[in-house]
This record gives structure tokens, C-alpha cells and sequence, in this order.
């Protein structure tokens, strides 16, 4: 069984433009197509059922890295890009935001008539994990969102999120199939939303007794209802900060994308061509292919892929954003065709990147890499909900990166 957890999640109202729900959508199934391509539809399952994952997965595809808004928004690309080709991936999503939630077991008793799979039995875990995240913890947040995620093999993941109108923030549940023993004790991968303070927990394992009693349990503290917990506090501040990012994996990251050319790898070839401003996307898309889950506690990292749609930390480069996808793309492309050399050159971006690390020191001069990305935003098309970025005025934006 997978560990619980618990993190802060603030709400954050606004919209996704369609100039970045389109991209999102096409990043967004390159990512998912790559990963069931190198690995297995499997590893999709998993990941998505680590909130650390997902949280920097929608962060490198230009959402607010901090907010509750990227499940909706990254979930409802998904489903737009991933179904229709869901028969050839083997990956089907179902459920969503609101009325799109109550529709998700007829959704999977469609998926049940198209693989073979017991549609019965999907649409009851379904019903029966939303009933487990808003009767049985009592933690006075209200589902407003509710998707299950399966595959061919009816490995499965869901993920739901509950809004609590009082503190103004939201909680995120995941749940995975993989060693699922007890839908009524201790099952979630990872409860993710903000402490409350008491609540009413009939999943813990210490209320065994009390289930088979009487089905009742008395107010127990987080600390002893969610013990050896997994806690990500995600901060109320919408800008990102020095501390919200590991420096060191950051550092040395830009340090292989600006200073050492991809020429200069003889296992990077395939990328020759591109821009350093491109390798710095497409390192931090390559780890969120192939990183480990121990890659993922600082979401706020990968926010400097494609920035954000509100500008933080800097406006959406879509032109970079773009040549990412296209980048994916041809490497998917050609793998297809039995030649993997671009998807080996994408991969060996974030082994660089982490062998980089070992030795690598940063001067953490965080202020002035924002500034540098917001400063030449306008050359790579940035772009946010208000509007597009200009020239700076009266100032030199040619200065080089200083972490390093």
C-alpha cells in the first residue's frame, strides 16, 4: 500500500485561454503517448496517481504551479487529446468537473463494452471512491470533481477534488489500484489539500474497531488519523520564490542548456538545431518522462518549462512552447518507425542534467534568472491572460543567466 498524504492547495479562480488549452492538450498527450511508448500504460497509471507528479506535470504545461485550478484544467486536456486515440493507447479517461462527474460510470460502462473490461464492476469503484472521499472523511470538503483513469488491463487511478467554501481552498484525492487492499482502510496513494484541523476519518486504520462496532468514529487530530504522512505545503503566494524551487536541480538543469551546447554531447546530436531557451523545456518535459517520484517535491521547478498563464514566474513562451511539442512529436514519430535516436536524445537531457548535479554549486542569484526570462519573454512569444509581453524599456536583456 501506497503511502497517505496530505499538502496544501489553495483555490485560484480565472480561465484557461484557448491559446494554451490547445497546447496543453497537444503536450499533454505527447507526454502521456511517450511515457506508455518507453514504459507502459501502467506507468501512466502511477504517475497520475502521485500528486507530486501531477502538480509538476501541470506546471510544466503553463498552469500556476501552486494552484487547485490545474486538475480541472490539465484533466479536461487530457480527456479531449488522450480519448480519441484511447482505443490505439490503451489509456481511457472518464468523469470531469461538475455534471461531467456524475456521468462517469456510464462513461466506464461504455469503456467496458469497447475492451472487454467489467464496466459494472469500474462504474461501483467509482461510485464507491467518491462516497469514501465525501461521506466517509467527514473533512468538510464538498467533491465538485471526479475522473477515473483506467487502462486495458483495468489498472486504474482516480482523481477528485473537494472545495472547502469556509477556508477558500481545495483538496485533492488520488487513489491507484496497484495493492489496493481495503477501500475502507488507509487506501488513498495521497490526500492532498489543507490541514482543517479535526476531522471525521472512517478510512484510518485506527478506526478498525470502530468500523466494525458501530461504523462510528470519534474526532481524531491529522497527526494520528494520517500518521507517517506525506505533507507538501503549497503556499498562498502566487509568485514563485527562491525557496519554493530546489536551486541545485534547477541550476544545473540551466547550466546544461545554456552553457553546454548540445553539439558538445555526442548523445545530443539529434537536438542539434534547437535553442538553449528550447533545451531548457524540453530537459525539464524529459524529466517529467523519465524522473524517479523523489524528482517531484518542488513543482514550482517545473514552471520554468513554459512559465504560467497569470505570468508567474514568467509569461508563456509560446514559441518555445511550440517547438517542444513538435519536438515530442517527431521523436514519437520516428520511434514508431523503429528509430529512437530523438526520443534517446530527450531522455539523455535529464540524465545530464542530474549527473550535473552532483558537482554542481549555485550562487542562487534567483532574482536575476526571473527577471532574464521576463525581460526576453517578447523574442520567444510570451504571452499570459492579460495580454502579450513587450520589450523591456531602456534595458539590456542580452545578460547571461547567473546561476552558475
Amino acid at each position: 500500500m501506497k503511502r497517505s498524504g496530505s499538502a496544501d492547495l489553495p483555490l485560484h479562480g480565472g480561465h484557461v485561454p484557448l491559446w494554451l488549452s490547445e497546447r496543453m492538450a497537444k503536450l499533454g498527450l505527447a507526454i502521456v503517448e511517450t511515457i506508455a511508448m518507453e514504459f507502459s500504460t501502467s506507468e501512466v497509471i502511477s504517475k497520475l496517481s502521485n500528486p507530486f507528479w501531477f502538480q509538476s506535470f501541470g506546471a510544466v504545461m503553463g498552469m500556476d504551479w501552486h494552484s487547485s485550478g490545474i486538475t480541472t484544467s490539465v484533466l479536461g486536456a487530457l480527456k479531449k487529446s488522450v480519448n480519441p486515440h484511447a482505443k490505439e493507447l490503451g489509456i481511457y479517461i472518464c468523469g470531469g468537473k461538475g455534471k461531467h462527474s456524475v456521468k462517469t460510470p456510464d462513461e466506464l460502462m461504455i469503456v467496458g463494452e469497447r475492451t472487454g473490461l467489467n464496466g459494472t464492476e469500474l462504474a461501483g469503484l467509482s461510485r464507491l471512491t467518491a462516497k469514501v472521499d465525501n461521506t466517509a472523511i467527514q473533512d468538510g470538503f464538498q467533491l465538485y470533481q471526479h475522473n477515473f483513469i483506467v487502462n486495458n488491463k483495468g489498472e486504474w487511478c482516480v482523481i477528485q477534488q473537494g472545495m472547502n467554501d469556509n477556508s477558500g481552498t481545495a483538496r485533492r484525492y488520488h487513489w491507484h489500484s496497484e495493492n489496493l487492499q481495503s477501500f475502507i482502510n488507509e487506501p488513498h496513494t495521497f490526500i492532498y489539500g489543507q490541514n482543517q484541523g479535526k476531522i471525521l476519518n472512517l478510512t484510518a486504520a485506527t478506526a478498525a474497531d470502530t468500523r466494525e462496532k458501530s461504523l462510528l468514529i470519534v474526532n481524531e487530530h491529522p497527526d494520528r488519523v494520517l500518521k507517517e504522512i506525506n505533507h507538501l505545503v503549497m503556499p498562498n503566494h502566487h509568485d514563485v520564490r527562491m525557496k519554493d524551487v530546489n536551486m541545485k536541480r534547477l541550476g544545473a538543469m540551466l547550466w546544461v542548456a545554456h552553457e553546454n551546447k548540445p553539439q558538445d554531447f555526442e548523445e545530443l546530436l539529434m537536438l542539434k538545431g534547437m535553442g538553449p531557451r528550447t533545451i531548457q523545456s524540453v530537459s525539464l518535459v524529459s524529466e517529467i518522462i523519465y524522473g524517479t517520484p523523489t524528482r517531484f517535491d518542488d513543482p514550482a521547478r517545473f514552471s520554468f518549462a513554459h512559465g504560467g498563464k497569470d505570468g508567474h514566474p514568467f509569461p508563456v513562451p509560446v514559441k518555445v512552447f511550440d517547438e517542444t511539442i513538435s519536438t515530442l512529436q517527431t521523436a514519437i514519430q520516428r520511434a514508431r518507425i523503429g528509430n529512437s535516436d530523438k526520443m534517446d536524445a530527450i531522455k539523455k537531457l535529464s540524465e545530464i542534467s542530474r549527473n550535473a548535479e552532483k558537482d554542481f554549486s549555485p550562487n542562487n542569484n534567483f532574482e536575476a534568472l526571473l527577471q532574464k526570462e521576463r525581460d526576453e519573454s517578447y523574442k520567444y512569444g510570451g504571452r499570459t491572460i492579460f495580454g502579450k509581453a513587450k520589450p523591456p524599456k531602456n534595458k539590456n536583456d542580452d545578460n547571461q543567466l547567473s546561476l552558475f
